[in-house]
């Protein structure tokens, strides 16, 4: 039987993809990791030499507060258009460099709302290879499909990041 091995205890838990990761830690380019909870978007850089991580800078959407989203909205932070506004936010943080994302195990389908974060990056400035054919419609992202007050907030956050 030298054909079964026991599965690594994250890979049970569907939490990594060893063979995805190996290929992000192998390029050695640094990479932004993508990671959306119940209520908000984690956005974290992180370096890694010799498979050990360094994290350089750490963005919530949390922090879409202290620049002009609205507090009784804080139920949406982890819609599409928070989602591009946080990848703005960590753009504007680390300022310029090249990056790759690692999604980790998040569902990746045309529109999703973690292609709007990568959308936030590109636009915020960050050198990241991405497929435009992926990412959401303008609309969507600047919340033209969400009620007048909270898109009017959406743009005037969207003005403060720039």
């Amino acid at each position: 039987m030298a054909g079964l091995r026991t599965m690594k205890r994250r890979r049970r838990e569907n939490r990594t993809d060893y063979k995805a990761r190996r290929i992000l830690l192998e390029s050695g380019i640094p990479r932004i990791v993508v990671r959306r909870t119940n209520k908000y978007y984690i956005l974290q850089a992180v370096e890694s030499n010799e498979a050990q991580d360094k994290v350089i800078a750490t963005v919530t959407s949390k922090e879409l507060l202290k620049n002009g989203w609205d507090a009784k909205m804080s139920g949406s932070l982890k819609s599409i258009s928070a989602g591009y506004l946080t990848g703005m936010l960590m753009a504007k943080k680390l300022k310029k460099g090249k990056y790759i994302v690692d999604l980790g195990m998040a569902r990746t389908f045309t529109g999703s709302r973690v292609f709007a974060v990568v959308k936030g990056l590109v636009d915020g400035g960050l050198d990241v290879p991405a497929n435009e054919k992926v990412f959401p419609s303008e609309d969507r992202l600047n919340g033209e499909h969400l009620k007048p007050e909270v898109k009017a907030m959406v743009a005037k956050v969207k003005e403060a990041l720039k």
